[in-house]
């Protein structure tokens, strides 16, 4: 059961941003159900927004899931010309723990392994409620597993791999961090975290933001949590793994790229994991985006400040891996 929190004021969305968020589908007051966060989630890009006129090769497979569990599916893309081996980003997508699949941030990817010569794998990992914790970041870890066994394969070196995630794939990526340091699994050489979901507790103050867009937005995470832990969502009994804002320990963990909006709920849980991690000897670099709302970067791309987060992202890859 969750309990009371101190709240703050929102700020003031960037006014382009807000011209832009307007106008998105499903920006009206009511929070969106499961069924509606699927329908809003479901856009598969054509094939030309993922080859890049050929200049990227996309390819499908089925891989092993966790022992016991069915096989996942992951969406590959990698360089049409060099031998590589090139740097790998692993992308665990967002969707609330509820929704989304192998192509939501497929695009995106894209335009990275154009620019900057890497491969992108992202991971069809199962959906709450159907396949409630620990299914999703078991999935999701698998992936990881499959990565590094198959470095050779995917041209991939093993070295240079990075686990990256948004919203619930901040969290999943987080997540799988903390997986392979303590079962002393693929070495990840950095963990970007976009607007991370890290907390089911939701107490800080900036998830309790107290104006209607807020609430309707905590009111659709806290269904996500709620089909992910069921009764155990905010009380003592929930995995570091689910939740990893609630790992005491961040030591040991690869260092992190971790970026937030500054009128957002998720603002605080990101901030004060990075501050704790940075406590724990790991590298950060932290960006709070102001008057950005959640996801403004992907939703509102041609805004001035989105396009300055996203090309800070690129620059962190480029000075890290490339």
């Amino acid at each position: 059961m969750r309990s009371t929190a101190v709240t703050s004021i929102r700020p003031p969305y960037d006014p382009e941003l807000e011209v832009g968020r307007a106008s998105l589908p499903g920006a009206g007051i009511e929070p969106m159900n499961i069924a509606e966060m699927r329908r809003f989630t479901n856009h598969r890009p054509s094939p030309n927004q993922l080859t890049r006129d050929g200049t990227v090769i996309v390819a499908e497979k089925l891989i092993p899931g966790p022992a016991g569990a069915p096989d996942i599916t992951v969406l590959i893309m990698s360089p049409a010309r060099g031998a590589g081996p090139w740097p790998a980003v692993y992308h665990t997508h967002g969707g609330a723990m509820v929704a989304g699949d192998r192509y939501l941030g497929a695009i995106a990817l894209a335009e990275w392994v154009e620019t900057l010569g890497i491969v992108a794998v992202s991971v069809e990992y199962r959906l709450a409620p159907e396949h409630p914790h620990p299914a999703p970041v078991e999935d999701c870890y698998a992936g990881l597993e499959w990565i590094a066994q198959n470095a050779d394969e995917l041209r991939v070196d093993p070295d240079r791999i990075v686990v990256f995630g948004s919203s619930a794939g901040g969290g999943l990526a987080a997540g799988v961090a903390l997986l392979a340091r303590d079962r002393k699994g693929p070495a990840l050489r950095y963990q970007m975290l976009g607007c991370p979901m890290l907390d089911d507790r939701m107490l800080t103050p900036s998830s309790c933001m107290p104006d209607v867009e807020s609430t309707n937005f905590k009111t659709g995470i806290e269904t996500g949590w709620t089909a992910l832990l069921g009764d155990a969502a905010g009380g003592p009994e929930v995995s570091v793994y689910a939740s990893p804002a609630r790992a005491d320990d961040l030591s040991g963990l690869p260092p992190a790229y971790i970026d937030v909006g500054g009128s957002e709920i998720f603002l605080d849980e990101a901030v004060d994991y990075a501050t704790r991690l940075s406590h724990a000897g790991v590298p950060v670099e932290l960006h709070v985006w102001p008057g950005g709302f959640h996801g403004f970067n992907s939703l509102v791309p041609h805004a001035a400040v989105s396009q300055t987060a996203n090309q800070t992202r690129l620059a962190y890859l480029t000075r890290n891996l490339i």
